[in-house]
């Protein structure tokens, strides 16, 4: 009888672990939000009409097109300030220093920004 009692407690533990995963797969697949991404550096050419700018990396000749909406917010922020100012697009100009931060598109040639901050100089 003990031995019997010990026989189906093992076989539960063993089983019960192997059961759990089909449990699991059940359960409906949540799609990963995208990763936040970041470009940084000078405006080289903005598209008023396109509603993209082409940014360079400082020290590169490396350059990506961000593209914005009605929905992406524009800030101005001096460097080592907490104080964040609220503008709009037409305040950045060619040659500004910005930081853009959104998602980047399938290739990740262009860059879906939810943020453009322009950098003041002190």
């Amino acid at each position: 009888m003990v031995k019997t009692l010990l026989t189906l407690l093992f076989a539960s533990a063993f089983a019960f672990p192997l059961s759990t995963p089909a449990f699991a797969q059940d359960a409906p697949a949540q799609a990963k939000p995208a990763k936040e991404a970041r470009w940084e550096g000078v405006v080289i050419r903005s598209d008023k009409d396109q509603s993209t700018l082409t940014v360079r990396k400082v020290g590169s000749t490396l350059e990506r097109t961000v593209e914005y909406d009605s929905s992406t917010r524009w800030v101005s922020q001096e460097h080592g300030s907490k104080k964040v100012n609220d503008i709009d697009a037409s305040q950045v100009k060619d040659g500004d220093r910005v930081i853009c931060k959104g998602t980047w598109a399938t290739k990740g040639a262009t860059l879906h920004a939810t943020l453009i901050s322009k950098r003041l100089s002190h």
